[in-house]
């Protein structure tokens, strides 16, 4: 046992208390951990003070937490962290559409919808968009019967579950949806807006410090199930095939905050700026966009999403 510590003989008296972890994993993660907070304290030589406003922001963050809000996980996500977790878990080809965070505001158990021609707006006001969609495997063939979950917010930038008197069952702006023989399914709903991250809490504090923005551009949530299936090869397993295999957002790009997210996340292979046209009745007009997913590997689904007139 060392006697004589100081800022620098300290870590590795931490390291020698932690040798009787008996958890491989565990003492792997507490032995990192401790390295890189000890010189992160010795790289800015943290003051006392500075310490102690680090505790208060955390008890802070917990203490903002509840059964409906996770102030921690929204740290995690504008700190950037949320999404390297997720890149590095699932990491694909160059060109597979890169997964990324699922948000909190995904419900299980959404309505059901035919493959074409649902509108899922349900009485939400806002501009009319037409949303054409594919899955095809990384070789561009199609995928059928891949269940595809969707969900966006309003034109108001609230999501439906935001409602205090939101029912699983009077769901808006969202859905879920199976391919057809093509791989394809679409759908009507409405633009929607761009949103602000909760900001009334620590994370808004530490936004406003360092005079970030607390938006989120425009887009639209997809998670692509693809029915399990044998890979020509027989080297993947079928489970891996079937498990749940994309999460993505297609961001609708015509707003000027899609270059800096508060919240990070994987997003720019899939910008598009919307297209209009009029349609039959001038009073409303249809926006498009289209854009492909791509998953190998595991799932080997792909998702384009486009809009009427394409």
């Amino acid at each position: 046992m060392a006697t004589d510590l100081d800022e620098n003989t300290i870590t590795a008296e931490a390291f020698r208390r932690l040798e009787n972890t008996p958890d491989p994993r565990l003492h792997e993660i507490m032995k990192a951990l401790t390295k890189h907070l000890h010189d992160f304290a010795r790289e800015t030589k943290l003051t006392e003070d500075e310490w102690m406003k680090g505790i208060q922001f955390l008890t802070a963050t917990g203490h903002k937490s509840t059964g409906t809000r996770q102030e921690m996980i929204l740290l995690s996500d504008t700190l950037g962290l949320s999404q390297l977790i997720v890149a590095q878990s699932h990491s694909r080809a160059k060109d597979i559409s890169e997964q990324t965070v699922l948000g909190p505001f995904f419900v299980a158990g959404a309505p059901k919808y035919p493959s074409h021609g649902a509108e899922i707006a349900k009485g939400s006001v806002g501009d009319p968009l037409h949303v054409r969609a594919r899955v095809v495997d990384a070789d561009g063939k199609p995928v059928a019967d891949a269940v595809v979950d969707v969900w966006h917010a309003g034109a108001d930038g609230f999501y439906d579950v935001q409602d205090a008197k939101w029912k699983l069952e009077e769901s808006r702006l969202r859905g879920i949806f199976r391919t057809d023989s093509d791989g394809r399914f679409s759908y009507w709903t409405i633009m929607p807006l761009y949103y602000p991250i909760p900001t009334d809490g620590p994370v808004g504090e530490m936004i406003r410090a360092t005079k970030r923005h607390p938006y989120r551009p425009a887009h639209i949530h997809y998670s692509i199930d693809v029915p399990p299936r044998r890979p020509p090869s027989g080297r993947l397993r079928e489970r891996e095939l079937g498990a749940r295999g994309l999460v993505r957002e297609g961001r609708l790009g015509a707003d000027r905050l899609r270059d800096a997210l508060a919240a990070f996340g994987r997003w720019f292979d899939m910008m598009r700026e919307p297209l209009t046209q009029l349609s039959p009745n001038p009073l409303r007009w249809k926006a498009n966009q289209e854009r492909s997913l791509r998953v190998a590997e595991r799932l080997k689904a792909d998702g384009e999403f486009c809009g009427v007139g394409l």
